[in-house]
């Protein structure tokens, strides 16, 4: 039987395409990134067919995304491994840039396993049989500040070794892979940690690990030189414990896809050897490409060396994998009509999730968003937890949402908003006892600046339809409307911005001031994402 939580997330278990983003070509060829959204460093293993993927988190809640493939192009957002994230009285609020960073996902004696590093707590260890299920919760395998980027390895002799990084920002040092030995159950990591490798001479930042065996090998993969500027780099050796051999395998080059590392060596039915990793774009966050891998002197060859000095370049676009079948296209969610009884997988809280926040309808076609309290002393939004919202889909779309705003009291508001360290968001507001369209803006939120608040219009009606429409370089305008035909110009045109380590967030807020025992609320009947 499936638990709760697997039966909600089953229920959305559907083959979703995007209007705005598909990198399948159609022809036997694909477009990178595979997958335009913020997945940041990204993790795949593979299981006879299918391919699972899991990424950071962060603050956004719930975390440990999980995709599926069976092509590696065509990804679908199937469950969450973490719906609640511990510690729950530090995560039960806003936690900027916090949380779960570069996970590892693996399968070992018939069950899933993810390793992820909290910078300030330690590594985690959570485990299934089924990914489509709920997952275990999390152990605290290595307590530590300053542990990061967790790579389980688990060799022919039955040994087990956990590989991970350093923090800089909690560590006070960095730039060094460092390796223990674990239990083969992997809930216990031992206190025999040595330095694997240092990166200050050649790989600043060096960071990342993921551990691999082949031909009587030892691989450790690793990013170094930076997130938005650097590489990758390979290590090998004859013994775990080395010394290693380096090589620097993908770079930028003469491409557009900055910094191309952190990610994953996977392979398939047909013995094809492919790597998957994310590229820096800013406001959009860090977006998933694919790349083909071969093997050369026991050195993995990644992308394609256009300037011929040994390092390969990542590709645009590039003949599928093949994994001896076709396979139906599919990209995670975007559009919600908000019919299921259940929060759509493409829907994050910025904390953990408070019940009172908002809830879906049984049948009713909306969800709802209650107007919570400000916290003491607001500011901006960079202060408030109960944000429901996605990550941007593709570097041009528009996003059109409908809903109904009951306010019962002054000052009440709910919002449709572009969330990062700037932000802007369209709201409707009772003031005085009138509806009015206001636009707030943030910039510097993170800094601590204040918002503004520009009124834009008085208003007739709570039903109301918003829309944003985003074009390249993140530039953003806000409209809004009456009857989803003629929409209206609303507010000034602003530039999406990045969160911290995350990509900008789409999505809504429903905020009052001081505290009611009946507070006002928006039905929001549905959001749908249109190209330009």
């Amino acid at each position: 039987m499936l638990s709760l939580m697997g039966s909600i997330y089953a229920q959305n278990d559907k083959k979703n395409v995007s209007e705005v983003w598909v990198s399948d070509l159609g022809n036997g060829k694909y477009k990178n990134p595979v997958l335009y959204a913020d997945y940041s460093d990204p993790d795949v293993c593979r299981v006879g067919k299918d391919y699972y993927m899991t990424a950071s988190s962060f603050n956004c809640i719930p975390g440990l995304p999980i995709l599926h493939s069976n092509d590696m192009v065509n990804w679908e957002l199937i469950n969450y491994a973490l719906p609640k994230q511990p510690p729950f009285d530090v995560f039960d609020k806003v936690q900027h840039g916090n949380g779960v960073w570069a996970p590892c996902i693996r399968y070992q004696n018939g069950e899933f396993y993810i390793f992820y590093p909290d910078p300030d707590y330690g590594i985690y260890m959570t485990k299934t049989k089924n990914p489509k299920e709920k997952w275990s919760e999390p152990i605290l395998v290595k307590p530590g500040k300053g542990i990061i980027d967790p790579a389980p390895f688990w060799d022919e002799d039955g040994k087990a070794y956990l590989g991970y990084a350093l923090a800089g920002s909690r560590a006070g040092t960095k730039s060094v892979l460092m390796m223990c030995s674990m239990n083969i159950e992997g809930t216990q990591a031992n206190d025999d940690d040595i330095i694997l490798f240092d990166g200050h001479t050649n790989h600043t930042t060096v960071e990342g690990p993921k551990f691999y065996k082949r031909n009587g090998y030892y691989y450790v993969f690793a990013p170094a030189g930076g997130v938005a500027t650097g590489w990758q780099l390979i290590l090998r050796s004859k013994n775990i414990y080395g010394p290693y051999e380096e090589k620097i395998v993908l770079e930028q080059g003469k491409t557009n896809i900055n910094g191309p590392h952190q990610g994953a060596w996977v392979d398939t039915v047909t013995g094809e050897d492919w790597f998957i990793h994310f590229q820096d774009q800013g406001a959009y966050g860090r977006v998933v490409h694919l790349n083909p891998m071969s093997w050369k002197d026991n050195w993995p060859v990644m992308g394609v060396d256009y300037d011929k000095n040994g390092i390969g370049e990542p590709v645009s676009t590039y003949k599928k994998p093949n994994v001896g079948a076709t396979y139906p296209l599919a990209t995670p969610p975007d559009s919600d009509e908000f019919n299921l009884p259940s929060q759509g997988l493409q829907w994050q809280w910025h904390a953990n999730k408070n019940l009172v926040w908002g809830y879906p309808s049984a049948g009713m076609g909306f969800f709802r968003l209650n107007c919570i309290p400000k916290p003491e002393n607001y500011v901006s939004l960079w202060q408030v937890s109960n944000i429901l919202a996605q990550k941007f889909p593709a570097e041009e779309f528009t996003a059109t949402t409908k809903f109904d705003f009951t306010p019962n009291f002054d000052n009440e508001e709910f919002g449709f908003l572009v969330m990062g360290r700037s932000y802007s968001y369209l709201a409707v507001k009772q003031i005085a006892g009138k509806l009015k369209l206001i636009q707030a803006t943030g910039n510097q939120a993170d800094k601590g600046k204040a918002e503004k608040i520009t009124e834009i219009a008085d208003l007739n009606s709570g039903s109301l339809y918003f829309r944003v429409k985003v074009e390249k370089g993140a530039l953003c305008q806000f409209y809004y409307s009456y009857d989803n035909k003629k929409f209206m110009k609303a507010g000034s045109e602003f530039k999406a911005s990045e969160g911290t380590w995350i990509g900008a967030k789409l999505g809504f807020v429903a905020l009052r001031e001081g505290i009611i025992n009946n507070a006002g609320y928006s039905n929001i009947d549905w959001i749908r994402f249109t190209k330009n």
